[in-house]
């Protein structure tokens, strides 16, 4: 069973602390300049939320050295940035890994659904995240635009970065679709230059991605 996690809004339709994302996601969502972030226990969520925005949304947990601050995470992004919300937001949904997955993209800004998939019968978390990841990159060639693609998985990102995966999921009958999907995406990445960053959303820091399914 998934940790219990609390969410603050510090703005917000209605600011405060909230026991489930769901409910967290009714007071951000369509809320422009919304801010909030998940924790761990309540008593950190409501020492957060009484310290104010300013001293824990967007930032790194330690604030150190020129160097510490220009450090980089695993996923590329810098430590201690803030989100650049001219950009989309992607992530997965799924039910048992491996099972049935669907992934959609939202503007990051208003939370608007840009695009969704699935479900598709059989595939993993990381297999939903890649071909989120590239859905979103080939959604905004088409539009000729250079925001950013925000995902939440490392794994994801390097493997687009990789232009290649690296499963551990059968080839059968009950995952033809999602390897047929996952061929194709890593065809458009070999062939199809993007000039868009893909960058690791910063969870701990920003909380959940915009994008998120709330299956937490």
């Amino acid at each position: 069973m998934a940790k219990q996690k609390f969410y603050v809004v510090w703005v917000g339709k209605q600011p405060g602390v909230y026991a489930t994302w769901a409910e967290c996601q009714q007071q951000v969502d369509q809320f422009e300049g919304a801010k909030y972030k998940s924790y761990e226990s309540r008593a950190e969520a409501e020492a957060a939320y009484a310290a104010g925005w300013k001293k824990s949304w967007g930032q790194a947990k330690a604030a150190g050295s020129a160097s510490s601050k220009s450090a980089k995470t695993s996923g590329g992004a810098a430590s201690g940035d803030k989100i650049d919300y001219n950009s989309i937001s992607v992530d997965v949904g799924t039910a048992g890994n491996p099972g049935p997955v669907e992934y959609k993209g939202v503007d990051t800004q208003t939370g608007d659904i840009l695009f969704s998939v699935g479900p598709i019968s059989k595939g993993t978390n990381n297999l939903g995240e890649f071909l989120a990841i590239v859905h979103g990159l080939a959604y905004l060639q088409k539009l000729g635009s250079d925001k950013t693609v925000y995902s939440d998985s490392v794994n994801a990102i390097n493997w687009v970065k990789k232009k290649e995966v690296a499963s551990t999921l059968v080839r059968d009958a009950s995952t033809a679709e999602i390897w047929r999907l996952v061929d194709r995406a890593v065809h458009w990445l070999k062939t199809t230059p993007y000039k868009n960053k893909v960058a690791k959303w910063q969870t701990k820091e920003w909380g959940e991605i915009k994008a998120d399914y709330g299956r937490k």
